[in-house]
């Protein structure tokens, strides 16, 4: 027998990146600029507390929303870092990893024929999470003019006014933007006139270079109306780890929970005991990781201007968004440097509208790679001029 699948599941295209992955597979001496993920290793105080966890026998599960002492610790953790103020009890759940907690908010809250609008370029799963829940996508293209932050006058011309959600994610994954708190201002307000609920990613808050991550979940009215989504992958490098979490008004939570409860029961406990060490001991660690990010953020940038790209002042994650030659589309661009010269890079198209002629380049790798990799792409442009 053959199976026949789901339209929702014949509706989502296969990954964009995969394909130039399979390809960088075919080859040697690959330097890949691609990967979304820290090179660091996790902080080693964080590894002892996970080890020390196992040899004590804890693998057990955990209550549903994460252990009552992690869910302590990062209540105070985004209270102190973000002035965010969650009830650890009723409005903070631990996911595995903050895709899991994106994922239950699209579950939780999209029916069938929402109206779910996505300030793009953005995380490539977002569109298909909401399509798996039922809901309709409506893109909000980002601009290059504008530094990719999102703009009242973008929400308008989409016809935003007329959806049901609003997804961000800042720092931004792909481009490297930010929004600064007067950016975000006028946002928050048309969620509150339009009554949207928001879904905010901020698993790169930490990772912000130019004055302090500002949510929207802190601006009049909005707590209210906001899911706001972290973790522990990017800024405490534990991607394998596998842990993040959500805040929100506790029915909201309740409703995530119900979901999570039934397909995941609980995060990772391992997980969970080097989390709460790294809340406790690791900041130190985390502010070395930000200032090596931040010295090849400036490198990347520097280089690409001096190769005659353009790319825009990318100030958070571990992201940056080059133009292509005009000769090239991303795509084209992707392909012929990676088979030319081993420089794995992302077409940034496969984020969505706005992403067209750039390319997503990733400098969580080090310093001596991405030298390379730039005197790689140095040489394929100008044999190509």
């Amino acid at each position: 027998m053959s199976f026949e699948l789901s339209d929702r599941v014949q509706a989502v295209p296969p990954s964009g990146i995969r394909r130039f992955f399979e390809i960088a597979d075919e080859r040697d001496e690959v330097i890949s600029l691609g990967v979304g993920e820290p090179d660091f290793a996790t902080p080693w105080a964080a590894r002892d507390a996970a080890i020390a966890s196992l040899e004590q026998g804890k693998t057990s599960y955990t209550a549903n929303r994460g252990k009552t002492d992690l869910r302590e610790a990062i209540a105070d953790y985004v209270a102190d870092r973000f002035d965010l103020g969650y009830d650890p009890d009723e409005e903070i759940i631990v996911t595995a990893g903050a895709s899991e907690a994106v994922d239950l908010a699209f579950r939780a809250f999209v029916d069938p024929g929402d109206t779910v609008a996505i300030a793009q370029p953005s995380y490539i799963s977002y569109e298909p999470g909401v399509i798996f829940a039922g809901g309709e996508v409506l893109p909000v293209p980002t601009r290059e003019e504008d530094d990719f932050r999102l703009t009242v006058e973008g929400l308008e011309e989409a016809g935003a006014d007329e959806a049901d959600v609003l997804v961000l994610c800042y720092p931004n994954n792909p481009t490297g933007a930010i929004m600064p708190a007067e950016d975000l201002e006028p946002i928050a307000e048309f969620a509150r006139e339009h009554d949207l609920l928001v879904l905010s990613d901020e698993i790169y808050a930490e990772l912000t270079y130019d004055g302090e991550h500002t949510s929207i979940a802190t601006f009049e009215g909005m707590r209210e109306r906001t899911i706001v989504f972290n973790g522990f992958s990017k800024a405490h490098a534990m991607t394998g780890l596998r842990l993040g979490y959500a805040l929100g008004p506790a029915d909201a939570i309740g409703a995530m929970n119900k979901i999570h409860q039934y397909t995941m029961l609980s995060a990772p406990t391992t997980a969970q005991y080097a989390a709460l060490e790294a809340l406790d001991s690791c900041e130190d660690d985390v502010q070395e990781m930000v200032d090596q990010y931040d010295r090849r953020r400036q490198f990347v940038l520097s280089r690409f201007r001096e190769i005659g790209m353009d790319v825009f002042e990318a100030k958070g994650a571990f992201y940056c968004f080059p133009e292509v030659p005009e000769s090239f589309t991303a795509e084209e661009f992707a392909e012929e440097v990676l088979r030319e010269q081993g420089v794995a890079v992302v077409p940034g198209d496969v984020f969505g509208t706005g992403g067209e002629g750039h390319l997503r380049i990733s400098y969580a790798t080090g310093l001596e790679d991405l030298r390379e990799a730039l005197n790689r792409i140095e040489a394929f442009v100008a044999d190509n001029a």
